[in-house]
């Protein structure tokens, strides 16, 4: 029987990997990056050997897609910001059972899931950042499921959390599940990015607030009034992927059933207009 041994909410800016570079942004998102390799450490100690990324940066329009290819070798450059991220090379190996597992799982659920394993189907870099902090002996299997949905509900993504937590258990992996997307994602405008700092700056005030209201709400483990909250925050607050990601988690964890405290990994910090953290939803 599996389960799955960590569940959290995580960044993925490029500018985690500048900050490894020779620059002026040098250093700069090292907390960041000690947040992943803390929940890896975690996911490891609990005998981890898959990781589900929920990808906001794979967008599709029509069902639920699972990236559940055998093996993953390419190197990539990013369309959206190519002078972050270029020539990044990789090397995984996937899962494709239990991608298959999940895909079958969100089917008998009434939800239109295809999982494939196509050698050309590459990884976005909602699960390449992360894995490139949280699995850099590659050692942890890698499936990833687009959550950059542009015509699903919610509730059909909390079913697909529910499938996927159905599919761990009857499988016989351990996995670390990771939302990979960002709280308020109002990126500054074009001119407005030098004149703000745009890099190390949040572009609205009312969405730090509600991001840091979120916060406390998951620390405090009060969920039920979050998933209140969803719908209108992931809207008005321009949520990454429509917060698809974070759907998803909750519903893989029990949706407001679940009320465990969340433990936040290091700051709350903005990038480019946006608010990005690394949170725990500890699982039992």
């Amino acid at each position: 029987m599996g389960r799955i041994v960590l569940a959290a909410k995580i960044t993925h800016v490029p500018t985690m990997l500048l900050s490894e570079r020779p620059g002026k942004l040098y250093g700069c998102r090292q907390q960041a990056i000690d947040g992943h390799k803390e929940i890896a450490r975690r996911g490891r100690a609990n005998k981890a050997d898959t990781i589900i990324v929920l990808d906001t940066h794979w967008l599709v329009n029509a069902g639920y897609h699972i990236n559940a290819g055998s093996y993953f070798k390419g190197t990539y450059t990013s369309h959206e910001f190519p002078q972050f991220i270029q020539n990044m090379d990789y090397e995984y190996c996937g899962n494709s059972d239990l991608g298959n597992a999940i895909a079958r799982k969100a089917m008998e659920k009434g939800v239109h899931t295809e999982s494939h394993n196509i050698e050309s189907l590459t990884l976005e870099y909602g699960t390449l950042v992360p894995m490139h902090y949280m699995n850099p002996e590659r050692d942890l299997k890698v499936v990833s499921i687009a959550a950059m949905c542009t015509v699903h509900s919610h509730e059909s993504s909390r079913k697909l959390g529910e499938a996927i937590a159905e599919a761990v258990e009857e499988s016989d992996n351990n996995v670390m599940l990771l939302a990979s997307g960002s709280l308020s994602h109002k990126m500054w405008a074009n001119e407005d990015y030098e004149a703000n700092n745009g890099t190390f700056t949040i572009s609205s005030e009312f969405n730090r607030q509600m991001d840091l209201h979120v916060l406390d709400l998951w620390k405090k483990g009060e969920h039920k009034t979050f998933l209140k909250l969803l719908p209108e925050y992931a809207e008005r607050c321009s949520g990454e992927g429509n917060m698809h990601d974070t759907a998803m988690l909750y519903g893989a964890i029990g949706w407001d059933k679940y009320k465990n405290r969340c433990e936040q990994i290091g700051e709350y910090f903005p990038s480019s207009g946006t608010g990005q953290v690394n949170v725990v939803f500890p699982v039992s």
